[in-house]
C-alpha cells in the first residue's frame, strides 16, 4: 500500500518559506517523528529552492520519493511518499493545491506571517488532501478510470475464455454458424489467415 507522509506549500525566495504543511508519520516511532519532519523540512526547503520556476521535479531518497511543483510565481507544493507513488497522481494534486491556496489566500504581502502552524487551522483543506492521497484513485479520477478499464478488460478475456473452455475452438463456431453468410465467413478465414502470416 502506498504511503504519503507530508504535504506542503512553500513561496520560493530566499530562504525558501513553508507556508503550510501537514504531515502523516504514524507509521514512524515517536522517537523517529522529530527527526523525520526535520529531514522533511530540509528537503522542502533545499528541491523548491534548487527547481526552476514552472518546473516539476521527482528526487528518490532511499525509500522516499518528493514530487515538487514550483509554479511560475515561485509557489511551490511539495507531496513526499513512498517511492510506490504514482507520478501523475502527485503531480495533479501538486497543481491543484497551489491553485487552491493561492485562491484562499491571494494577499502575497500576508504570506510573510504565514507558517505551517499558524495557517492550520486557516487552511484545514490540506489536511483533508493528505487523507485522501492515501488513496491514489479517489485523489486522481484519472486512476480511477484508468484502473476500471484494466478491470474491464481482465472480465472480457476471461467471459472470452470461459466461453471457448468448453473444448469449443471459434473457428469450429464460425463455420457451423448459420447466422454468418458465406462472404462473413470467409472473410473471417481470410482475416485469420492474414493475421497468422503477421504473427512474430
Amino acid at each position: 500500500m502506498v504511503k504519503v507522509y507530508a504535504l506542503a506549500v512553500a513561496e520560493k525566495g530566499s530562504p525558501v518559506k513553508i507556508l503550510a504543511s501537514e504531515q502523516d508519520l504514524a507509521s514512524f516511532s515517536f522517537f523517529q517523528r522529530g527527526s523525520i519532519t526535520e529531514f522533511i523540512n530540509f528537503f522542502t526547503k533545499t528541491v523548491v529552492e534548487r527547481t526552476p520556476n514552472g518546473q516539476r521535479s521527482k528526487i528518490e531518497q532511499d525509500n522516499f520519493l518528493g514530487h515538487i511543483y514550483v509554479r511560475g510565481d515561485g509557489l511551490a507544493g511539495i507531496l513526499v511518499a513512498d517511492n510506490t507513488y504514482p507520478t501523475r497522481t502527485a503531480f495533479s494534486l501538486l497543481n491543484r493545491l497551489v491553485d487552491e491556496f493561492s485562491a484562499k489566500f491571494p494577499d502575497r504581502d500576508k504570506w510573510a506571517t504565514m507558517n505551517p502552524t499558524t495557517t492550520a487551522a486557516k487552511y484545514p483543506e490540506l489536511r483533508q488532501h493528505l487523507v485522501k492521497a492515501q488513496d491514489p484513485e479517489s485523489a486522481d479520477p484519472f486512476m480511477k478510470v484508468q484502473k476500471e478499464l484494466d478491470e474491464t478488460k481482465i472480465v472480457l478475456h476471461k467471459t472470452m475464455e470461459s466461453l471457448l473452455a468448453r473444448g469449443e475452438k471459434l473457428d469450429d463456431l464460425v463455420t457451423q454458424s448459420d447466422a454468418l453468410s458465406s462472404a462473413s465467413k470467409a472473410f473471417y478465414k481470410t482475416a485469420k489467415k492474414t493475421n497468422s502470416c503477421c504473427g512474430y
